[in-house]
């Protein structure tokens, strides 16, 4: 229950007036629903038995005035669950995408789509629904229960008391319930969970699919998944298929006891048989919450799983905090490295930096070479603090780079990710992404910059052209270069572009450079490439090998060395690369 106060304290309780309204409304229409069984019994003796009909007219009217207030208030009160249910998963759902992006890299690394997307989605239902409906509905049950009870006890005690024999088995049963479908609800979500990464992946890697052919193959691992999720909802069902026929059949019970014992009692004129038709009307009252406990903890134990899942996520606290980006400060792109050593943390045997130490001044252009997995982006990385060393120092003008807020510090620095992802919207949206406010002159100024902009005055509707969700339309080069041009915009301190021209055919990355080295005076720069010819003209180059730097120095320093960047740029030089 600790999760439900939880959710209590953090979501529902802002909005308790109109909670304890639909509340009160829950409690007239229970009491209304006990004036219909009573005027039945009414009638019968009065109308029936004495055949005394003064009365019967007003009694009809009183009927059906309680009908008429009762269903009123269902409306009512039911309107307004939905309405806070709506309102607190609202805030809940704001509060969990809040946090996606206040995740560091780590979270992103060792998480799955799949199940953020479970969260967002089945869990928050989950939640909804208790809210909107389980919650309310475990009131008014107590609340028919209590009532009908109430006045069974004022027609014959001795009855309700045979009546409520039946209520120890139920709880009994409904213990023995809850124990065994809560894992089975766990189970279901991690299952749901798994299917929505496989749907994801699957989804997101259609292109792969299609090029090697391999749909039979992602239709076989689907079905596993499949086949898993259908066959924990089977074992909930046979879970309910156990529990649910008994909790029903003693249920179903209490019409037996009322006809037998109550027909006894009205023969032997301990009650009348106006009393035993109002007996017999309350046993809704009575069977409804014994028949619909078991779904309600049910719906609870579903909701409560769904919570564990949202209450571990939302109470993640990230390794480098966010907070409010400082505009007013700017940095001048002094940055040192002092002996740095990185792992990821869930794999600290491997080092992906180690004892990496140079220096980069404002203006400087600072190329970066090395083999696939040598620490190219990770070390990038630090700079923009998607990750904080694990020993030795980065520091940003003097200042240790944890000193500094990590948005703050972005606010001044734009990565060209080697991994280019472009929004579904248009050409112009996708460039000013940084800078949503900028203009159109402005954007085709830096498309220009990045060579992007005659393509995407050649695209159907020019910059007003909706780019497919991931840039689908688009070539890998032109990708590219609108990615460019969203960094350029920014007008960053510092400029990452991390293999930024891989797509682009040498004319198009040599004019390219040279515009770069145009506005590039005052920006710290660094440029990850495979091609020597990318950044040959930086003020340094550092090899990386294995995490470690190698060589550094300029072009013809590097050439004079004859080593690791000597043989790269003969093979490239050879090869027209």
């Amino acid at each position: 229950m600790n999760l439900i106060i939880w959710l209590w304290k953090n979501y529902v309780r802002q909005f308790r007036r109109r909670l304890f309204f639909a509340l009160f409304l829950v409690l007239v229409a229970a009491a209304l629903s006990t004036v219909g069984p009573q005027i039945a019994g009414t009638i019968v003796d009065q109308v029936l038995e004495d055949q005394n009909f003064d009365n019967f007219i007003w009694l009809l009217a009183g009927l059906a005035s309680a009908v008429v207030l009762a269903v009123s208030c269902g409306w009512v009160f039911r309107v307004n669950f939905e309405i806070v249910s709506q309102n607190a998963t609202y805030n809940l759902r704001k509060d969990m995408y809040t946090k996606i992006h206040e995740m560091d890299f780590d979270y992103f690394a060792t998480n799955k789509v799949g199940d953020i997307m479970a969260k967002m989605t089945g869990d928050i239902d989950a939640v909804r629904h208790f809210i909107s409906w389980v919650f309310f509905s475990l009131f008014e049950n107590l609340a028919w229960l209590t009532f009908a009870l109430i006045v069974l006890f004022q027609i014959d005690w001795l009855l309700t008391l045979i009546l409520l024999t039946v209520i120890p088995l139920i709880g009994l049963i409904a213990s023995r319930l809850v124990k065994h479908v809560r894992p089975t609800f766990a189970h279901i979500r991690e299952g749901f969970s798994s299917l929505n990464s496989v749907v994801s992946e699957s989804i997101d890697g259609n292109r792969v699919v299609k090029a090697f052919a391999r749909e039979d193959f992602e239709i076989e691992k689907f079905q596993e998944k499949n086949e898993n999720f259908r066959r924990r909802n089977l074992e909930s069902a046979a879970i309910w298929a156990k529990y649910i026929p008994p909790l029903d059949g003693l249920s179903g019970m209490l019409s037996v006891i009322v006809i037998l014992i109550g027909g006894i009692f009205v023969i032997n004129d301990r009650i009348t048989l106006g009393q035993l038709i109002t007996f017999n009307g309350f046993l809704w009252m009575l069977n409804t919450p014994m028949r619909m406990v078991g779904w309600l903890l049910n719906d609870l134990q579903r909701c409560q799983t769904s919570l564990e899942k949202i209450k571990e996520m939302l109470e993640v606290v990230p390794k480098i905090p966010l907070a409010d980006a400082n505009l007013q400060i700017k940095i001048e792109g002094f940055i040192e490295f002092k002996n740095v050593h990185f792992h990821f943390e869930d794999d600290d045997s491997v080092a992906v930096l180690k004892n990496v130490s140079f220096v980069a001044k404002p203006g400087e252009t600072i190329g970066i070479l090395g083999e696939t997995g040598s620490g190219k982006s990770t070390l990038v990385n630090l700079i923009s603090r998607f990750y904080d060393a694990v020993a030795g120092e980065v520091l940003i003008d003097g200042k240790n780079i944890k000193e500094w807020d990590a948005r703050t510090l972005r606010s001044c620095i734009s990565t060209v990710m080697q991994d280019v992802f472009l929004f579904s919207d248009t050409a112009s949206a996708n460039i000013a992404f940084a800078n949503t406010e900028s203009d159109l002159d402005n954007i085709k100024r830096v498309a220009q910059l990045a060579d992007a902009h005659c393509f995407i005055e050649n695209l159907s509707e020019g910059y007003d052209t909706i780019i497919g969700e991931r840039g689908t339309g688009l070539s890998g080069g032109q990708k590219q270069r609108i990615s460019l041009a969203r960094a350029l915009l920014k007008d960053p301190t510092i400029l990452i572009l991390d293999d930024t021209t891989s797509a682009v055919d040498m004319e198009t990355e040599s004019k390219i450079q040279q515009d770069l080295q145009k506005i590039g005076a005052d920006k710290t720069t660094f440029v990850i490439a495979h091609r020597v010819s990318s950044v040959k003209e930086a003020d340094l180059i550092l090899v990386l090998n294995k995490g470690e730097i190698i060589e550094r120095g300029n072009h013809e320093a590097l050439l004079a060395e004859d080593g690791y960047y000597a043989n790269i740029y003969r093979e490239q030089l050879e090869g027209g690369a």
